[in-house]
């Protein structure tokens, strides 16, 4: 059973959290200021440092925070059992959860922020995301690690087009599923040479 002090800190590091999730969609992740996060949450820039060692160490907690969200996310996504529709439903989930919070995208994908790589534990939730996918993908007949990587290229193009054409919108966003069926068609006909 946690303490009520360690139950008082989660609480404190969540609201640091959410505080600097609002103030990255208001200026870019990379524009996030430690003085104006302690300014949101009523604390001095160097009581910051009493919940994460260094600005670095924020952005570690996003990521992580942001890829326990993307999980949830796919883990609520129901996916239907034929392969080509279920891959369809899962990319789907994926591409709308980045178009849905931008600054969680830069982020999470887009990797804007110089200098930071996240931490092994963070980066396992990443890779814990990717997983998911890549076995809706098997199902579909998306094997080869070269197909995977065209698939996934592919969709984070479309993701990157929407969200700096058509922020808001569906431009992009529209042509997923015409997409994965020309990309699954050409994968099955090579199958078949």
């Amino acid at each position: 059973m946690a303490s009520a002090v360690t139950e008082r800190r989660e609480a404190r590091i969540e609201q640091i959290l959410e505080s600097a999730w609002q103030l990255a969609r208001e200026n870019g992740i990379a524009g996030l200021s430690l003085h104006a996060l302690a300014r949101e949450v009523g604390i001095r820039q160097p009581s910051l440092y009493e919940y994460f060692d260094s600005k670095r160490a924020l952005y570690d907690a996003m990521f992580a925070d942001g890829n326990r969200q993307l999980l949830a996310h796919l883990d609520s996504t129901r996916l239907p059992t034929e392969s080509r529709a279920a891959l369809k439903k899962i990319l789907a989930a994926f591409v709308d959860f980045a178009l849905e919070d931008p600054a969680r995208c830069e982020l999470l994908v887009q990797r804007h922020v110089p200098g930071f790589t996240p931490s092994a534990d963070s980066y396992t939730l990443a890779q814990d995301a990717l997983g998911r996918v890549i076995a809706v993908m098997h199902r579909a007949g998306v094997t080869a690690q070269s197909d995977i990587d065209c698939l996934v290229a592919i969709t984070a193009g479309l993701m990157e087009a929407q969200l700096a054409n058509d922020p808001g919108g569906s431009r992009w966003r529209r042509h997923l599923g015409r997409l994965i069926d020309m990309y699954l068609d050409d994968v099955q006909r090579k199958g078949t040479r």
